[in-house]
């Protein structure tokens, strides 16, 4: 007896019940804001035209897809999940077009890739020069920040990709990791910092000094002060506390103090093209160093071309044993 035959799957369901493209842009503005106002102005309309367009969804759908409360409005759980692959359909129809543009004019296109501090100079600086001379129709955009605003930025696809790592704590599944390095730690003075006139200067003569590093939570305080206490020290007792490279890096010119930061970060403004040569590596703690970064991507989505011409190379510079050029 002839086997049935499975029903044939049907597609286009949601367009048969006249859902819009613009009620799909409002839904995952609407999930990314929290507000219908701020959702309106998003997608470019008044907010009695996304109420409308919003309440008309809901009838398609056949079920409730937000409620109202003081703050604004709050998703269900058949909006979230309505939202999200709007999120998913919406993106890879902007993917779509990437590829029929670059299909049509070459290499080209747009990469929004971050970093935190120290592989923005050791693996994307080099990257970038490389591309700029062999890609130039690629046009780029670099975000450095931390790993934890990083993520939120990747899973709100106002990223493509980035060199970090996934949150201590965060649900892993949205995220896919390829492992590049380690990153290993240095301590940064001013030049005529009273520790560079020490022989040999030590953990504890830093530890009478002030300290410049992240607040108390991020990854690299939290090392820095794992790392003291499994040698036998105490922390730093003075500390002050920022998220800012910059600010560090102005701080310690003109102070006292010692700043644990990227050894990529900090042999990049110890050479004399930068900051004059004002700032020098304390030859302490050589084996200390924050856990494997890498490249992090959304788990579900294609990168579009031109984030994966850099995604691409990235890659193939961690397949070098000598690791990235410096």
């Amino acid at each position: 007896m002839p086997q049935a035959k499975p029903p044939r799957r049907t597609h286009g369901a949601l367009i048969r019940r006249s859902v819009k493209m613009t009620q799909l842009e409002l839904i995952t503005a609407l999930a990314d804001t929290g507000q219908i106002l701020a959702a309106a102005e998003r997608v470019g309309m008044t907010q009695p035209a996304a109420s409308r367009l919003l309440a008309q969804l809901q009838d398609s759908v056949g079920t409730p897809l937000f409620e109202r409360h003081p703050r604004g409005v709050k998703l269900t759980e058949a909006g979230d999940i309505l939202a999200r692959g709007a999120a998913r359909m919406l993106n890879d129809l902007d993917l779509t077009q990437e590829r029929i543009a670059q299909t049509v004019q070459g290499a080209s296109g747009f990469a929004r890739i971050g970093s935190v501090t120290g592989p923005s100079l050791q693996w994307l600086l080099p990257v970038v020069r490389e591309l700029r001379d062999e890609l130039p129709g690629i046009e780029l955009v670099i975000h450095v920040e931390t790993s934890a605003k990083l993520a939120r930025s990747l899973l709100s696809r106002e990223l493509d990709f980035y060199i970090g790592r996934v949150p201590e704590g965060a649900d892993s599944r949205p995220f896919l990791f390829e492992p590049l390095r380690t990153e290993p730690i240095s301590l940064l003075v001013r030049q005529d910092h009273p520790l560079t006139r020490l022989e040999a200067p030590t953990l504890d003569d830093c530890l009478r000094y002030e300290w410049v590093m992240q607040p108390s939570g991020g990854l690299l305080r939290q090392t820095i002060e794992s790392y003291l206490i499994s040698q036998g020290y105490r922390a730093p007792e003075r500390v002050l506390g920022t998220t800012s490279i910059l600010f560090t890096l102005a701080f310690v010119q003109d102070a006292d103090a010692v700043a644990p930061v990227a050894s990529a970060v900090a042999d990049f403004y110890t050479r004399e093209t930068h900051l004059g040569g004002r700032l020098e590596i304390l030859d302490v703690a050589p084996d200390l160093q924050v856990e494997t970064y890498g490249l992090v991507r959304r788990a579900q989505d294609e990168l579009p071309p031109a984030a994966e011409h850099v995604h691409t190379r990235l890659l193939e510079m961690s397949a070098d044993p000598d690791g990235p050029p410096t």
